[in-house]
């Protein structure tokens, strides 16, 4: 089978999607799928800063106008270059509800992945208001695409049920996953890694490996480990990730006086990760609710899982699917910066704690969320999606008016 990717974002970046993208890709290539990806970052730089400079003028006039406009004029250009690509591949995997919109213009049988929440995840980061027209559009948005998606996938079962509301279509329930043989234990490089990237040996690591965004709750452990901090010698929380939470991050770890103890580092490129994950002696995923919004089945955890370091996540959304407290990772309430402090102070402690979460994570990520078994339940999807367009195509090539 032939496969085309679409998304109306940038490809590759340092966000859950992208990740989901590349691994997807692994996984049906394994299987002997041929599979491309077609993103905004292929469309020629002056289109990108048309629609970038679009956006900002709009929003100076009217807040949330740029942003609703940009979503439809990416869709628009993706339509117009698919319309050139789309003979040469079997079905398109459409990652977002606006190249949804445009691959189905191309009378390729699409499936749809649902990532997250158009409307809400905008509301949360506050480029619409809430309860406006933009918010109210871009719901219509996504109500139409999953309308004209042949083929449905939510990552987590909370998406499932929120794009049945929505719509009334069903999807179906297929939680993220990682390339398990990439990001596998490999420990015995700590003291290598942990000299390469400036750390000590002594050094006790908190990672934070997310967007810093507020639906992903990066303020939270940063107020934990202040909480903390004189139970938790030697101890350092870093952070990989880019977004608007970077500078209240820094006014809190000034007015704390963590300069030196908490390391914001940016975005880290996905590939180099894995020496961070190394490195980490435990992994934080403090996602909170947000406009609405949930943590899907966090690729990140998985990643952490994955790679033989245990985990202390939210109990919210997905997280709440792949991690069971206590046995393979550590849940917390949400915002309750005393119970996160108290799980890290766990953690730091008691070393056969942490050995049991990390091998138990990494035994269930082997069976249940690798990427090899993810491309399966994918591939059987678009099957199905297939077998529906097939005989939809052949009258349409009967009428005449197939696709070149």
């Amino acid at each position: 089978m032939k496969i085309l990717m679409v998304t109306a974002f940038a490809y590759p970046h340092g966000g859950g999607l992208s990740s989901h993208v590349k691994t997807l890709k692994a996984g049906l290539e394994h299987r002997g799928h041929g599979v491309d990806v077609l993103s905004f970052s292929d469309v020629p730089l002056v289109k990108r800063y048309w629609v970038r400079g679009g956006s900002y003028l709009r929003n100076r006039r009217e807040h949330g106008a740029g942003f609703y406009w940009s979503q439809q004029k990416r869709s628009e250009i993706l339509r117009k270059t698919l319309a050139e690509a789309s003979s040469r591949y079997d079905l398109i995997n459409a990652q977002d509800v606006m190249a949804a919109a445009a691959s189905a213009a191309t009378g390729l049988p699409v499936v749809l992945t649902v990532h997250g929440y158009l409307a809400y995840e905008a509301v949360s980061k506050g480029s619409v208001e809430p309860g406006g027209i933009y918010e109210k559009r871009l719901l219509e948005m996504e109500k139409k695409a999953y309308r004209l998606a042949d083929r449905l996938v939510a990552v987590d079962r909370r998406i499932q049920a929120y794009v049945k509301n929505l719509s009334g279509k069903e999807a179906a329930a297929i939680p993220n996953f990682i390339n398990a043989e990439e990001f596998n234990p490999d420990k015995e490089d700590n003291e290598k890694y942990r000299e390469e990237l400036g750390f000590s040996q002594e050094d006790f690591i908190f990672f934070v490996p997310r967007r810093l965004t507020e639906k992903n709750g990066v303020i939270y452990p940063v107020l934990a480990f202040a909480a903390a901090k004189e139970d938790l010698p030697g101890a350092k929380l870093v952070y990989a990730g880019a977004g608007e939470e970077a500078e209240r991050l820094k006014r809190e770890i000034g007015g704390k006086k963590l300069n030196g103890r908490v390391l914001l580092l940016g975005e880290v490129p996905h590939e180099q990760m894995m020496k961070y994950y190394t490195i980490s002696d435990a992994v934080l995923i403090p996602s909170v609710h947000s406009a609405g919004v949930e943590e899907a089945t966090s690729i990140s955890a998985l990643e952490a899982m994955g790679s033989g370091s245990p985990v202390i996540a939210s109990a919210v959304g997905g997280l709440k699917e792949i991690i069971a407290d206590g046995e393979d990772g550590l849940l917390v309430e949400e915002k309750n910066v005393r119970e996160l402090s108290r799980a890290m102070t766990a953690l730091f402690r008691d070393a056969e704690l942490r050995k049991r979460l990390a091998g138990r994570a990494r035994r269930k990520v082997e069976q249940s969320f690798s990427h090899l078994a993810g491309a399966e339940k994918f591939e059987r999807v678009y099957m199905e999606a297939l077998q529906e367009k097939k005989p939809l195509r052949g009258a349409a090539d009967q009428n005449g008016e197939a696709r070149p």
